[in-house]
């Protein structure tokens, strides 16, 4: 197996055992499937979709059958999707981390007075990222509890475990997620700081003792020192990390040939976190351009060498102010990204830094340079990728847009669910760009199962439709109360889809099970899972998130097909932030026309709400009353 999982100890952060991820009755998916896809398919193309599900679902079929083998799988383990999913939405995955896969969390731009003043605010960074490590460590995290739709219950805890003892190693097939998990590891603890492309081991611990800020300071000051030396800098190593898997597979494979390199390696794949103290970009530091420094570092010119992909968290600290994490997604979800990132805002603002003088301050080891062997063959293959990280970094088209008319307190006066009301809107903004819905992909929490991860709200319901078509084509021939009530039809339908999905009804994960367990049955490829219908369904073009956050930041992350839109949104109580990214080289996408639909779209929902509560209103005046629809939820 991919994952390499060593038990922990047990203690107060996951003290409660969670019920298991359940499999869901084979008709109930196989008729949701259907109802996902019928209106975004041709009607003679779905006719053959469904005869081919019919006979799939047909009794003493291939889908009963592994239905029961699913079933049996849920028995025998703790979560009966988590390999499957794991490998299908990452390990398989062929791409290039940065853009593709890794998201990143943008921080404020810090307002720092010089490099000196730069460097003090990483030490105080990394201060907190060991505090909040000994929490982890130490099983005293506070439980997470769900919120917004169904809020209350108990939520899974093992993504924090992973946050700092994993490494997500290449494959020339498949990569495989290492994680350490044993709490008291022989080694002592390290992390690795990237610097002008130049990689350093910093000891966090020395003679059995943590080190406090000055000392964490005083390290990084004689890193910063020790890489503007001209004479032993070497080539940009980091850069490897930013290629599509494969490649990077075979370029670590040539690496390990050299035992200099197998040694350095060694200290990378085993290090607590990278920190990366980047050189000023030169680009204007807006929202946009943070958020591209973060994703790619602005490819070989800038900082996009100084990276090392393969690590779950990477701190940025940008001379110039441009702050942030960038996180190798494969280990844990956007919100434990976003708690940990809140965690250390709130100690970076909240605790003054600690930087007394200690007289132990001379004794610590100097920190060391990462060395590396280059042949004419590896320095092919560095140039080679920081070639294609040049691509990549051209083709991403990236538009952070603040939408300041209201937030989501104006949306919970109405009754509706935040997330609902913005899904809507996006598929608003998605039809009058393109005239067509697509396959939608909304991740859902399943952490209120033992080891849960995500499942996909399908947002493109087919009451999304039928509003888009009632503002877009049908606008002048309906009037609002018809309008308004395929607004709260798509609203219901939406939040009623959220819950079937955090409650592990949702249809994705279980596809994929059936799908995996045949595969692993040596069995021939059931014809469901070989139909346009289901491959087309499964290419989201459109891929969104709410990232929500309590303290000033935002995520964001690239697409995940290329002719597709990578949509992250942060409501808050009287704005929402967007990250739309698509690609320049597709001529289906403008990140910029995207965001200015989504505006007048948000405009004219918030238009037609108001009209219908003033026409309410007038009504309950005259007194006739106007009937609310069903409410949705929160």
């Amino acid at each position: 197996m991919p994952i390499l999982e060593k038990e922990t100890p047990k203690g107060r952060g996951d003290s409660k055992v969670l019920p298991k991820v359940p499999v869901p009755p084979l008709k109930q998916t196989l008729d949701l499937y259907l109802k996902c896809v019928q209106h975004l398919v041709k009607e003679e193309q779905f006719k053959r979709t469904k005869a081919i599900v019919e006979k799939f679902g047909a009794p003493g079929g291939a889908g009963e059958f592994l239905q029961k083998k699913l079933q049996e799988r849920r028995d025998k383990t703790t979560n009966w999707v988590y390999d499957y999913w794991l490998e299908d939405m990452y390990l398989n995955n062929r791409l290039a981390l940065p853009v593709n896969s890794s998201p990143v969390m943008v921080f404020p731009k810090q307002a720092f007075s010089d490099r000196k003043d730069a460097v003090r605010f990483a030490a105080h960074l990394i201060t907190g990222v060991l505090e909040y490590k000994a929490l982890i460590d130490a099983r005293a995290l506070p439980v997470d509890f769900a919120r917004g739709q169904l809020a209350g219950t108990p939520l899974c805890m093992k993504q924090y475990y992973r946050l700092f003892t994993s490494y997500r190693l290449p494959g020339l097939k498949r990569d495989t997620l290492k994680v350490q998990m044993n709490a008291a590891s022989l080694e002592p603890e390290h992390i690795i700081v990237a610097c002008k492309n130049q990689f350093f081991v910093l000891d966090v611990v020395a003679k059995n003792k943590q080190l406090n800020e000055m000392e964490i300071l005083s390290q990084l000051e004689k890193i910063v020192k020790m890489s503007e030396n001209a004479e032993e800098r070497l080539p940009p190593f980091g850069v490897l990390t930013s290629d599509g898997r494969t490649e990077w597979a075979q370029a670590r494979d040539a690496l390990t040939k050299d035992p200099t390199n197998r040694a350095s390696l060694a200290l990378i794949e085993s290090c607590v976190c990278v920190l990366c103290l980047d050189e000023p970009s030169g680009l204007e530091p807006n929202d946009t351009n943070r958020a591209l420094l973060m994703l790619h570092g602005g490819g070989r010119e800038k900082n996009g060498a100084n990276r090392w992909y393969d690590k779950p968290m990477q701190f940025v600290v940008g001379m110039d102010g441009v702050c942030g994490v960038v996180c190798e997604h494969s280990p844990f979800e956007g919100i434990v990204l976003v708690q940990c990132s809140e965690y250390l805002m709130k100690y970076i603002t909240g605790s003054p830094s600690r930087l007394v003088r200690s007289s132990s301050i001379t004794e610590l080891p100097p920190p060391r340079r990462l060395l590396w062997k280059c042949n004419p063959h590896i320095q092919g293959l560095l140039a080679a990728s920081a070639d294609r990280l040049q691509r990549l970094v051209h083709n991403l088209d990236m538009d952070a847009y603040k939408f300041k008319v209201y937030g989501k307190e104006f949306i919970k006066k109405q009754k509706m669910s935040p997330d609902a009301y913005i899904q809507v809107a996006l598929q608003l903004a998605f039809y009058r760009c393109t005239g067509r819905l697509v396959s939608t992909y909304e991740s859902a929490s399943i952490r209120r199962f033992e080891e849960g991860r995500v499942d996909n709200i399908r947002s493109a319901t087919p009451e999304a439709l039928a509003f888009v078509k009632s503002m877009t084509e049908g606008k002048a021939a309906l009037t609002d109360s018809e309008k308004m009530k395929r607004l709260w039809d798509a609203i219901n339908a939406q939040t009623n889809y959220t819950i079937a999905a955090i409650t592990g009804m949702a249809i994705d994960n279980h596809l994929l099970g059936l799908r995996e367990i045949a595969k692993e049955l040596n069995m021939d490829k059931p014809e469901i899972f070989c139909d346009e219908t289901y491959l087309a369904s499964n290419q989201f073009i459109l891929s969104t998130s709410q990232v929500p956050t309590t303290v000033e930041m935002f995520c964001c992350y690239g697409p995940v097909v290329p002719n597709g839109y990578g949509a992250c949104y942060n409501p808050q109580a009287d704005h929402i932030l967007f990250c739309v990214s698509s690609f320049r080289e597709s001529t289906e996408t403008s990140s910029a026309v995207f965001a200015k639909a989504l505006e007048e779209g948000l405009l004219e929902i918030r238009d037609l709400c108001n009209r219908s509560g003033a026409a309410a209103s007038k009504l309950a005046g005259s007194g006739q009353g106007a009937g609310q629809p069903h409410k949705a939820g929160k």
